[in-house]
């Protein structure tokens, strides 16, 4: 049979235009002989460990309702049982609900598990789940310790599954305007960086309401808030750290209050503190955490003056990199505003962004930059983020993942390498306060 170049064209035109529509609809196309079928495209089988308030919202609901025509949920587990069935009918779900990990694992088979439980237990079910023949997408921090960091890397090599760290701070609009301009060398070779990370009064207070005030879990501000900042480091250099030092202090919150109570709903001194903080006013979290404590005793709205709380708020951090590259780098957790400020000093020139967060994640923030070229005049100029969650960046994290969207030309997907190399800053500097002395990041882990 003989077709000319008119038809071909057109057939052509035919199936790109229905490919696109099919694709948002959950069919793909099949040709046979010279007629296009309408096939349903087969969904990946996901399940989640974890129904927090992210599991349940970013990586629940937020999947369930964009993501259906490609994914399946086809498990739900938590330790706690009230908020598991809770978050299930937040989210939408209709997959059975478990307890127990292991056998989710074996009666659901999923092919993809996201872990989203607290940071601690991170590497415990990213392992079992590349050892049941599962791939793995895993929520920042990797883990908590250099120990659990090796056995994550040990696990993938061994079972030869896939593992997705969620770098979503890639995916900013400033964070990838400062790659660019890196790469674009406009600034020579850079030498030396200055990051200073501020988060605010309300915020910063949250991680010490919560069980992110207590290293055992969270490995402290260090690794659970700090990782996100290390690996866009770390991307921006494209380096990788060989030896830190650094130094942390308790300064506002914990021990520093006059006054304090185990909660802020029961609290005798709530019209006074100003770190009061009303969780019967959002009635999701009273559902997701109060409703559910009597299942596992977790407080979510606990005080921010606990004498028990172990982690720091004030912190600095040396890093030095294996292209000599030396960062100095800061965490306060008490700021009147929230974003940060970062500096690169290059051979040919400086680049300044000071950065301003809003404190709802689906506000928009913006950028300030400031680019100097050795004997030129300064360029300034702003930028806007997106809008949606975490600054738009998590559509657009979420699209590369699931639908395969756009080249990953700046190399922002994140595996296992990426979430190790960022770990081992905070943990080397949790490391360092605590033996008073710089760590070699060869010292901890065997990559």
């Amino acid at each position: 049979m003989t077709v000319n170049k008119k038809e071909l064209s057109r057939r052509q035109f035919l199936s790109t235009s229905m490919s696109a529509a099919l694709g948002v609809t959950g069919y793909s196309l099949m040709n046979k002989g010279n007629l296009l079928f309408a096939q349903p495209v087969k969904k990946k089988r996901i399940a989640l460990v974890g129904t927090g308030i992210r599991g349940s919202s970013l990586w629940g609901k937020t999947l369930l309702q964009d993501y259906s025509d490609v994914l399946e949920m086809v498990g739900l587990c938590d330790i706690n049982p009230l908020r598991l069935e809770y978050s299930k009918r937040y989210m939408g779900a209709t997959c059975p609900t478990y307890t127990d990990f292991q056998k989710m694992v074996k009666e659901t088979r999923p092919e993809t598990v996201i872990v989203t439980t607290m940071d601690c237990y991170h590497a415990k079910y990213i392992c079992l789940a590349m050892e049941m023949g599962c791939d793995v997408i895993t929520e920042k921090p990797l883990a908590t310790d250099e120990t659990m960091a090796q056995k994550i890397f040990d696990t993938e090599k061994r079972t030869g599954k896939k593992l997705i760290v969620t770098f979503n701070y890639r995916y900013n609009p400033d964070a990838v305007k400062i790659k660019e301009i890196l790469l674009s060398r406009e600034i020579g070779e850079v030498t030396s960086v200055d990051f200073n990370y501020y988060l605010d009064v309300y915020h910063g207070a949250s991680y010490f309401r919560r069980w992110h005030g207590f290293k055992q879990f969270s490995g402290s501000l260090l690794v659970h808030k700090a990782t996100h900042h290390y690996d866009l480091m770390n991307w921006w250099l494209a380096a990788e750290p060989t030896e830190v030092n650094a130094y942390g202090d308790l300064r506002k919150y914990g021990h520093n209050g006059t006054v304090r109570s185990s909660r802020c709903m029961t609290c005798p001194h709530k019209q006074g503190c100003e770190f009061f903080w009303d969780i019967t006013r959002n009635e999701h979290l009273m559902n997701l955490y109060v409703n559910a404590e009597s299942a596992d005793g977790y407080i979510r709205d606990a005080c921010v003056f606990r004498k028990r709380i172990n982690i720091w708020d004030t912190m600095n951090v040396q890093v030095q990199y294996h292209n000599r590259v030396t960062m100095s780098y800061s965490l306060n957790a008490f700021m009147p505003y929230e974003g940060y400020s970062v500096g690169f000093n290059g051979t040919k020139g400086r680049l300044d962004a000071r950065v301003y967060h809003n404190q709802s994640w689906k506000v928009q923030s913006f950028a300030d930059f400031r680019l100097t070229r050795n004997f030129k005049d300064t360029q300034t100029f702003s930028l806007k983020s997106g809008e949606g969650g975490h600054w738009g960046a998590d559509r657009i994290m979420q699209d590369r993942i699931f639908r395969n969207s756009g080249d990953d030309l700046l190399e922002q997907g994140a595996g296992s390498r990426d979430g190790v190399l960022s770990i081992l800053i905070g943990i080397a500097a949790r490391r360092s306060i605590e033996q008073e002395r710089p760590f070699a990041i060869e010292e901890l882990v065997k990559i």
